[in-house]
């Protein structure tokens, strides 16, 4: 039980430092979606191309397409973290090179830092210059920058995501339910669930909750759409595909939601625990990139059992929810929504 409260105890408090970044510190939620992106754009590409189409399939080439593509983490986080925030490209791509060999969080840092400054230099560096002369000091910054905060990345944020590994394996069935829930929560917030799991670095069944929780509860937020009426048909599709293109819609019907999504990414995790699936590539916990990852690191039979059941399991708590909160919709989230509510 000690190991399951250090577990939740540590997610939360990282859940609380995260959003604190995301909406208090400039620009924060535009550099956690560049994390999030580089997430996908190298650790799901590893997970397909690496574990599926290489070592499965045995083609070599695309093998080494995800191998090379899982090690450069650290780069691409620089590069569309950065971006993100309205970098010149140039200096995003010379910062981003300049940090090739360390991992995608140090990787996060420098690019926010990069981030920061790339408007400033460009605008107080002689014109003609400041392109050439802006690279050439934002590379070792940035290099410098990783190198610095990598032993504390280290000890900090990837000690977590193995301490909440540690509760997984040591209480599969209570951490499937209680991560499962909450990974679901963050996965339809304005938070990213994608770019949290990368942070943190998870892997192994801690990871594999997450992202088929986050499959499982898409259904969750799709029949709750449908019985509140939340949007016509392509807000229920979007939802379910992508939970943040429908945040005006989520965060003016913030509690049948949640509460429903918790539920549903309990159930959905419940599910994973039980067919004990693994997931080594960190940050795929969305929709789409949870439903592929899984089968790099599993039997296929047992993938679709975990993903058949975990549908289950948030259809259910969709439909539960949708009957308990069928009066607590909020029909005031824009005049599109509410004339195709009418």
């Amino acid at each position: 039980m000690l190991t399951i409260l250090q577990g939740i105890g540590l997610l939360l408090l990282t859940l609380t430092l995260f959003s604190l970044f995301s909406t208090k510190m400039p620009k924060g939620g535009k550099a956690m979606s560049g994390l999030a992106n580089a997430a996908v754009a190298t650790f799901l590409v590893e997970a397909i191309h690496k574990y599926i189409t290489g070592d499965l399939l045995n083609i070599s080439f695309l093998s080494t397409v995800g191998s090379t593509s899982g090690s450069l983490g650290g780069v691409a986080a620089v590069i569309l973290v950065s971006l993100s925030m309205g970098s010149n490209p140039v200096f995003s791509v010379a910062a981003g090179v300049a940090v090739g060999g360390f991992g995608i969080l140090p990787g996060f840092i420098a690019g926010y830092v990069v981030g920061l400054i790339s408007p400033l230099l460009e605008k107080k560096l002689p014109e003609g210059l400041n392109i050439i002369i802006g690279a050439l000091l934002i590379a070792p910054l940035a290099r410098l920058l990783a190198f610095a905060v990598d032993p504390i990345v280290n000890a900090t944020l990837v000690n977590i995501g193995n301490m909440i590994t540690v509760a997984a394996e040591q209480s599969p069935l209570i951490m499937g339910f209680l991560l499962g829930g909450i990974m679901k929560m963050i996965c339809t917030s304005p938070l990213s669930s994608m770019a949290l799991t990368a942070m943190l670095g998870l892997k192994g069944l801690a990871m594999g909750i997450a992202s088929i929780a986050c499959v499982g509860g898409s259904f969750t937020n799709g029949i709750i759409f449908h019985k509140l009426k939340l949007g016509n048909k392509s807000n229920v599709i979007a939802v379910m595909l992508e939970p943040l293109t429908q945040a005006h819609i989520i965060t003016k019907n913030a509690i049948p939601i949640y509460c429903s999504n918790f539920i549903g990414g309990g159930l959905a995790g419940l599910s994973a625990a039980f067919f004990k699936i693994i997931n080594n590539a960190p940050g795929t916990a969305s929709p789409i990139p949870g439903l592929l990852a899984p089968f790099a690191f599993n039997t296929p039979k047992n993938v679709i059992f975990a993903l058949i059941f975990a549908i289950l399991g948030g259809t259910v708590a969709g439909i539960l929810g949708g009957i308990v909160f069928k009066n607590k919709r909020n029909t005031s989230c824009t005049p599109e929504i509410d004339s195709e509510i009418a």
